[in-house]
C-alpha cells in the first residue's frame, strides 16, 4: 500500500494523446530514459516515440540529456 507522503505522479491536462501520457509518465517515473528503454518497456517504434518526445520537449515538459530524456 502506498503512503500518503508518496509523491503519485501526474499528468498534466494540457496531454491529450494517450501515448504522449504513456511516455511523459515513463520519463517520470524513470527520472532519466533513453529512446532505447523507451521502446523496450512501451513498445512503441522510435518512429513513434521520437515526435513525441520532440513536443515534450519542446512543450517544456521534458529536456534532453546527455544520456536520453528527463523530466523538467
Amino acid at each position: 500500500m502506498m503512503s500518503t507522503s508518496e509523491h503519485q505522479p501526474t499528468v498534466p491536462d494540457e496531454f491529450d494523446a494517450p501515448r504522449t501520457k504513456l511516455v511523459y509518465l515513463s520519463v517520470l517515473v524513470l527520472e532519466e530514459a533513453t529512446v532505447s528503454e523507451l521502446q523496450q518497456l512501451l513498445g512503441l517504434s522510435k518512429l513513434t516515440l521520437l515526435p513525441i518526445l520532440r513536443s515534450l520537449v519542446e512543450g517544456g515538459r521534458v529536456r534532453s540529456t546527455e544520456v536520453g530524456y528527463a523530466c523538467r
